[in-house]
């Protein structure tokens, strides 16, 4: 007896569906398009890298996560990519012909070894714009602005852009009089804010060693809100004699400036002192999108990285980006019905079908002319029953069929049948592509109204 594997995949990991796919495309097309319309260029990199070119970059927590990736015979340490950052650095470092500023995206997937959740899985998307070569805040205000864009687009209505300083957060410390060396610690415990709350981060200070009178300064800066200029005028009074923590409130003031400028909605962005991102690299300004709801955690993240491609270069270059996890995008879309009704169920948008075996060959020309007229069209592969490919073309979603019958080419015609509605019409050949291209032009106006 033969015995059979179970077919499965490993936790964290999962098959995209052909309906899932087609979403997930729409949600890539429109990131895609906006990265253009900024002038992001794009690039692929290598899913493995050298394993020293990932690590010492992300911190002890998330070097955890990289996956190990030799092979039996294999000489070299290699690992799956972690993000697309550091892989970018390395591709500026190796290619220093690249005209600066440098504004490159990026669409692939990563890895890390992460326990499976809610929109949280070990293999999935980034979708990264970033920009290298440039000092300006006007770069990092273009990331916010680029978060804006392309959520707007996709139909969000109900999200925030965190914006801080990672200079700022180093002048909190300093002010309340974390040492330099626990200042690592002092980030991660502030970046669990919103998981475990005020009374745990408070528990988490304490077993660092950090005094009472030193948390208690912490979260009475960490807890002033407001819209950003109350926010940054309460940080200059309280850190005004601290150097580091004005570079950060001058930062944050000049990308404010520039997203009033750049029309960003007041309302769709913070400044949120209490924001860290847990990865190390981060140098300046640092931002992350929350949605309300459902609590799914940020759905875009970035920041400033200036010295990180110092890492593998004698020469280092200025650098920040922004990141969208496509993966948490798509499950709130799909979770709140956002998606457009013009996104179906598939990307035919004809079956072609096959009355007996004496008409296949003109059902097959009739074929290729849809398709050459720019009509996706699939070919039902058997001759049988009309009523049988109607039910295929139903359960794949395909909106209309042509049927070319012997009647029908009697007549120079062919049934179009709208699936939809039931309705059927005899058109004559020489103007099908135009009958059918009407009609989805009149059918996405009425889904859409």
């Amino acid at each position: 007896m033969a015995t059979f594997i179970k077919p499965r995949v490993p936790r964290g990991m999962r098959d995209i569906l052909p309906e899932q796919m087609i979403r997930r495309h729409y949600v890539i097309d429109v990131i895609r398009g906006v990265f253009e319309e900024f002038g992001f260029e794009p690039l692929q990199t290598p899913a493995l890298e050298l394993s020293e070119v990932l690590t010492g970059k992300y911190g002890p927590d998330a070097e955890k996560l990289i996956y190990q990736a030799g092979h039996t015979g294999g000489k070299e340490d290699i690992s799956l990519r972690y993000d697309l950052s550091v892989p970018l650095c390395r591709v500026v470092a190796m290619y220093p012909q690249l005209p600066k500023p440098f504004k490159r995206y990026q669409i692939d997937p990563v890895w890390r070894a992460e326990r499976p959740q809610k929109g949280r899985y070990r293999q999935f998307f980034q979708c990264d714009a970033d920009t290298v070569g440039s000092e300006s805040m006007l770069a990092d205000a273009e990331n916010v602005n680029l978060i804006y864009q392309v959520l707007s687009r996709l139909g969000f209505k109900q999200f925030e852009i965190n914006i801080n300083d990672r200079k700022l957060i180093t002048g909190i410390g300093q002010y309340a009089g974390v040492p330099s060396e626990q200042l690592g610690g002092l980030y991660r415990s502030i970046d669990k804010l919103d998981k475990i709350g005020l009374d745990g981060v408070t528990a988490e200070l304490r077993e660092n060693d950090i005094p009472e009178d030193v948390i208690e300064k912490l979260l009475d800066l960490l807890q002033v809100e407001g819209d950003a200029a109350t926010v940054l005028n309460e940080m200059k009074q309280q850190l005004g004699d601290l150097d580091t923590a004005c570079e950060g409130i001058d930062d944050l003031e000049e990308l404010i400036h520039y997203l009033t400028t750049l029309g960003v909605p007041e309302e769709c962005y913070r400044v949120n002192v209490a924001m860290v991102r847990g990865l190390e690299y981060y140098t300046g300004p640092i931002y992350e999108t929350v949605v309300e709801e459902p609590k799914i955690g940020s759905i875009t993240g970035g920041g400033r990285y200036d010295e990180l491609i110092g890492s593998f270069s004698k020469q280092s270059h200025p650098a920040t980006g922004t990141s969208f996890g496509i993966e948490r995008i798509i499950d709130v879309m799909e979770e709140f019905d956002m998606f457009p009704s013009t996104v179906g169920k598939t990307v035919t948008q004809v079956l072609m079908t096959v009355f007996d075996d004496d008409l296949m060959e003109e059902s097959l020309k009739l074929a290729t002319t849809l398709r050459r007229g720019g009509i996706r069209t699939e070919v039902y592969f058997r001759p049988g029953k009309i009523s049988t490919q109607m039910k295929y073309a139903d359960a794949k979603g395909i909106p209309y069929a042509v049927i070319l019958g012997s009647d029908e080419l009697a007549t120079g015609t062919a049934a179009v049948r709208d699936l939809a509605t039931r309705e059927q019409e005899n058109v004559l050949l020489a103007n099908i592509v135009e009958h059918i291209k009407q009609l989805m032009n009149t059918s996405g106006k009425r889904q859409s109204s």
